[in-house]
């Protein structure tokens, strides 16, 4: 990343918002301060994008009380925006996560109301729009990403209406009844309303949107259908059309694909499984440690059975990755105790001395380590009790060129809808986990063959580019004053 402070565009063509820059800002123990990248699937997405025209992206540095100047990379800028630690408590941590999060997550855990969140919510997303509104250059298209920035359209909005205005929510959209519940659900909606396109993972959050759209803003909505490949749905706000459309995200399956053929990764995948003690089935989850991943009900399904001994761990081990999330939050921590102790306990029981049944790290895994564990791993588990994608899923089909492996996958992940030749459970129904991860590990070749080739295609037509030039393309076919 070229730093470089005085030549920082205001007259950006394209603007992406999101929570947080493409880079982080690390303090090092001396004191001093340097930049590290840190490439997402939207980066990758949006990289060709972002390098063909003169764009800016603004976001959180990831350091709170710290001024910083515009970084130039070529064409591209990098607009930080200054948040306190106390924002980050209550926007953040607060309304974003210990509010929305839960709410929009089909209320798996109890979202909280507090005013002074929101408050911080609203003053944040102002600034976020303010920055926005001074970078763009007349007509520039702007995407804003995700459930932190919902206020931000409107606003912008109001303060740029000649922009172009895009919206992404990567998390799943709750049923009506449930988003009812938030006391600032009109806020929430009319700021969305000020984008030009509103985009969801699925058809049925798009469905509910328009819904809510007619009843608390009191705007008229058509009733086409809202789908993959069909024509959006559309909001009437004034003399403007807002369409409302499901654009399921993806990931750099072409890459993963590459990658995961080469001859270092293939040569580590085999020192895993030989770590490992060479045991003919390898089980993989690979989670951010959250309440909504289903990583309790996994292990819970695998230690009955062991116990009935359908399975043995002599014959079929588990490597769970749990990457650290929000440790400074009681409820992940107390999440935390509860999946160590269960893993303990299913060692204690089934494993034996150098062989335990269950490998559990609690650790961010380096890129090419975890594709390394994708390429090793026999039968791969997700089972989340709500996720808006989950691009897991996605990741470990990409990296089975070869067609061996199997993918057992929750119906209440968005990847069902497109990945329906995966064992598909519902993580509540234990003895059905129980089920599909016994028919996973002991599928005839010639079917597991023909699940993953099927998966594999569909992974590999549907990457993340594709995803980003349909939103934009359907973002430049709206025709607003």
């Amino acid at each position: 990343m070229t730093d470089t402070t005085s030549t920082a565009t205001t007259e950006a063509e394209f603007v992406v918002v999101a929570n947080r820059l493409p880079v982080d800002l690390e303090r090092l123990p001396d004191g001093t301060q340097r930049w590290k990248s840190s490439p997402g699937g939207l980066v990758t997405a949006l990289d060709p994008l972002l390098r063909s025209r003169r764009a800016a992206w603004v976001g959180w540095p990831g350091v709170p009380d710290v001024e910083v100047e515009p970084i130039v990379d070529d064409d591209l800028t990098l607009h930080p925006v200054t948040l306190s630690q106390a924002e980050i408590t209550d926007y953040y941590e607060g309304f974003s996560n210990a509010t929305l999060w839960p709410l929009f997550h089909d209320v798996v855990a109890p979202p909280a109301f507090h005013r002074h969140w929101w408050n911080a919510y609203l003053a944040v997303n102002e600034r976020f729009a303010a920055a926005t509104a001074k970078i763009a250059r007349d007509g520039a298209t702007v995407w804003v990403q995700d459930y932190q920035l919902q206020l931000v359209p409107r606003m912008l909005r109001e303060l740029r209406p000649d922009l172009r205005i895009g919206f992404f929510l990567h998390i799943p959209f709750p049923p009506v009844e449930l988003f009812m519940q938030l006391p600032w659900r009109t806020e929430l909606v009319r700021g969305l309303l000020g984008a030009d396109l509103v985009g969801f993972q699925l058809p049925g959050g798009a469905q509910n949107f328009l819904f809510l759209a007619r009843r608390l803003a009191g705007m008229s909505a058509t009733k086409s259908a809202v789908g993959m490949g069909t024509r959006p749905g559309q909001v009437v706000v004034g003399d403007r059309t807002v369409r409302v459309g499901a654009f399921p995200i993806s990931i750099d399956s072409t890459a993963l694909d590459k990658l995961s053929r080469s001859r270092p990764i293939r040569r580590r995948a085999a020192e895993i499984r030989e770590e490992l003690g060479n045991p003919a089935t390898v089980v993989l989850g690979v989670d951010r440690l959250d309440y909504t991943k289903g990583i309790d009900l996994r292990l819970r399904a695998l230690g009955e059975l062991y116990a009935e001994r359908r399975i043995s761990a002599d014959d079929v081990v588990m490597v769970q990755l749990a990457t650290p999330s929000r440790d400074r939050v009681e409820h992940y921590q107390r999440m935390r105790n509860d999946i160590e102790q269960a893993v303990s306990g299913i060692n204690g029981e089934f494993g034996r001395m150098g062989r335990p049944a269950v490998h559990y790290l609690h650790q961010s895994i380096p890129h090419d380590e975890l594709t390394a564990i994708f390429v090793a791993a026999d039968v791969m588990l997700v089972t989340p009790v709500r996720d808006g994608m989950n691009l897991v899923a996605k990741e470990y089909v990409a990296c089975r060129h070869d067609l061996t492996g199997t993918l057992v996958l929750s119906e209440f992940a968005g990847a069902a809808a497109e990945l329906t030749s995966a064992f598909l459970v519902n993580p509540h129904d234990l003895d059905g986990i129980k089920n599909a991860v016994e028919a996973a590990i002991t599928v005839e070749p010639d079917e597991g063959r023909r699940r993953m080739r099927a998966l594999h295609r569909q992974v590999m037509t549907h990457d993340v580019q594709r995803w980003a030039k349909g939103f934009l393309a359907a973002l430049g076919t709206v025709d607003n004053p």
